[in-house]
């Protein structure tokens, strides 16, 4: 029964995410084009963000995704897994940090409703944001050829991780 219920919720989420949240976004908002591939990450110096996230989508057995870029740079910056909770856990962040959109909101609330055993979590994440001091205006991409850990403690996301 729980297997069969965490399989619905990952199904679900990543519904909601790929088939509701992000068209919603791509009429609300044109993105900025990632400008890097898989092989120029992954030939980025080690310890670089870019670097990182290349690791983090090839440990995932994720790839590159158009207009999710951003999304994964969060990820590893703040070192939240690629699970179900851990997507929840990254769009609590950033409610916490002040981001309020369609996704966040969508993502919290099916948290809130069918994740209960993960309250606690959520509510560290939720803290943690609002401890950050605000990301708006972050340019992500042009973070990719930076150092990981100056990246994080520009950010103040050292002392919280």
């Amino acid at each position: 029964m729980i297997t069969k219920l965490k399989k619905f919720r990952e199904r679900t989420l990543v519904w909601l995410t790929h088939r509701v949240a992000l068209p919603v976004l791509l009429v609300i908002r044109k993105p900025k084009e990632f400008p890097y591939n898989m092989p120029q990450l992954q030939a980025l110096p080690e310890g670089t963000l870019g670097r990182e996230l290349a690791l983090f989508l090839r440990g995932n057995d994720l790839h590159l995704l158009r207009y999710y870029e951003k999304h994964d740079i969060k990820h590893v910056l703040m070192g939240y897994p690629s699970t179900e909770e851990g997507e929840v856990c990254l769009q609590y962040f950033m409610l916490g940090n002040g981001h309020v959109s369609f996704p966040v909101l969508i993502t919290v609330t099916f948290g809130a409703l069918f994740m209960p055993e993960h309250y606690r979590l959520f509510a560290q994440a939720y803290r943690r944001g609002k401890a950050t001091p605000s990301m708006n205006g972050v340019e992500w991409f042009d973070l990719v050829p930076l150092s990981l850990r100056s990246v994080q403690q520009q950010l103040q996301l050292t002392n919280n991780i």
